[in-house]
């Protein structure tokens, strides 16, 4: 006989585990399905784990070069199993913490394969055989997983996922080829070129990192090829040869090769569907995974797709914060995130999702960039502060970057923030509060500053676009 639930949840990442944890604190009984570990790829094999390695290596490369500040060592040296120990003890803490929030709500876990059946069943197959779950709504959250692009040779022993690499315990890494110079690409090239590796990064676009304001990839392009890390955009690998040691590589008319002892994939990421309905349900698919309105409602009654299965924006707050207002419109709430903004008078509708990059310096986004706004027709000021006036960053001998404010012209309501420099992951979410809030750039210019801080910068930028106005 099937168990009932208010709502069953095929996933465990955190678009599942939000959606579960939020269901059962409006009253719902809950259960949460999922095949591998509680957390999905974002705290098994992304954000985590490779936020632990980026802080491991980063401070190994800090201690290179501190003599400046009068701290000197005879010997540097990093192990990497122990590296990847401490990564995989902070993936551990943070399960556990969510494995104890999940058991103090009252959530039902499976461990197996979730399946969509009609009727709103879903079929867990796991070690004790197949069971069937009987929900009064389903949300879909199964994740995506590496794309492996179509390059002969591709199944080469030396080619690795980013999976793959986060898993390996022993060093082989003197020389990395990076397939892709996107958000996995460009921040497993700063955790390598940390470590002293020679990083090339073969992009197949114009520039790193497309989607972010132009600027931010040309001075990202300059900052890594600084450090020593080979950068060739606008590339095509024709194929992969030595067993995945070489890269064949095409640019226009000009052919090259690329030699290195590993070769890392990040070509981005494709939904799993693989095996999630079954044969009696016909859900309606768009580019590959199910397709969902402004609500995130499938085409079958009751049944909702978030996160990465969905969103082209793959990242894990983004899922979270779906499965919240879905959960919320679910229990006939009035969602209370906002996923997109309209400021008053504009008629516009704003992003209001933080992008962050965690390279050296750090890259943050919110909101339109000046190119996207004009490209809207909407006439923009913009306010920016070269970072290396910044006295925190004098100190920290962290000068290189900026922050650039984008504000409507008329009213100087801030619509956009793009942030370059140390913290920057951390400071963005002013922007992303004032955004959501419609503020302007007086009553942005009210609140101190403390000093010295990198947030000072903030206020400078503004201060550059009301001179601007002025103006």
């Amino acid at each position: 006989m099937a168990k009932k639930y208010d709502l069953v949840i095929i996933g465990g990442g955190p678009g599942g585990y939000t959606a579960a944890l939020r269901a059962s604190a409006l009253g719902m009984t809950v259960a949460l399905v999922e095949q591998e570990r509680l957390g999905g790829t974002c705290l098994n094999r992304g954000c985590i784990p490779t936020k632990a390695l980026l802080y491991a290596s980063s401070t190994f490369a800090a201690l290179q070069t501190c003599d400046h500040m009068g701290v000197s060592t005879d010997f540097i040296s990093f192990d990497f199993a122990k590296m990847q120990e401490y990564k995989k003890q902070s993936v551990d803490r943070y399960l556990n913490g969510v494995r104890d929030m999940c058991r103090e709500y009252g959530i039902v876990g499976y461990r197996g394969k979730g399946k969509l059946r009609r009727g709103r069943t879903v079929e867990v197959a796991g070690e004790n055989g197949k069971e069937f779950l009987e929900a009064g709504a389903v949300i879909l959250a199964a994740g995506a997983k590496p794309r492996i692009p179509a390059i002969p040779g591709v199944e080469g022993a030396g080619v690795m996922t980013s999976d793959d690499l986060l898993s390996s315990r022993t060093w082989n890494y003197d020389r990395l080829t990076i397939i892709g110079g996107g958000v996995i690409g460009v921040e497993f090239a700063t955790i390598f070129n940390n470590l002293c590796s020679k990083v090339t990064i073969l992009e197949t676009g114009d520039r790193l990192l497309a989607p972010m304001d132009r600027e931010v990839c040309d001075h990202l392009e300059r900052e890594l090829e600084r450090k020593g890390i080979t950068v060739h955009c606008g590339v095509q690998v024709t194929s992969i040869e030595g067993d995945g040691t070489v890269c064949r590589v095409r640019r226009g008319e000009e052919e090259f090769e690329v030699r290195s002892g590993r070769i890392l994939l990040a070509a981005g990421r494709e939904p799993v569907t693989d095996g999630l309905l079954g044969e009696d349900v016909s859900l309606e698919m768009e580019n590959g995974h199910p397709k969902v309105d402004g609500d995130f409602r499938t085409s079958e009654p009751g049944v909702y797709a978030i996160g990465d299965l969905v969103s082209d924006v793959r990242l894990a707050h983004v899922a979270a914060a779906q499965a919240t207002y879905t959960v919320e419109k679910i229990a006939g709430r009035r969602p209370h995130i906002c996923l997109d903004v309209v400021p008053g008078g504009m008629f516009l509708s704003l992003p209001v999702v933080p992008s962050c990059i965690y390279t050296s310096p750090e890259i943050a986004s919110v909101g339109l960039t000046e190119e996207a706004a004009r490209q809207r027709k909407l006439p923009v000021v913009c306010g920016r502060y070269d970072m290396r006036k910044n006295g925190k960053c004098i100190i920290a001998r962290e000068e290189s970057g900026f922050i650039r404010l984008v504000f409507e012209a008329h009213t100087m309501t801030i619509v956009g923030a793009q942030i370059m420099c140390a913290r920057a992951t951390d400071m963005i979410g002013e922007m992303a509060t004032a955004i959501v809030n419609g503020m302007t750039a007086a009553q942005l210019s009210m609140a101190m500053r403390a000093h010295p801080t990198y947030g000072e910068g903030i206020g400078a930028a503004i201060e550059d676009a009301m001179r601007e106005r002025r103006d």
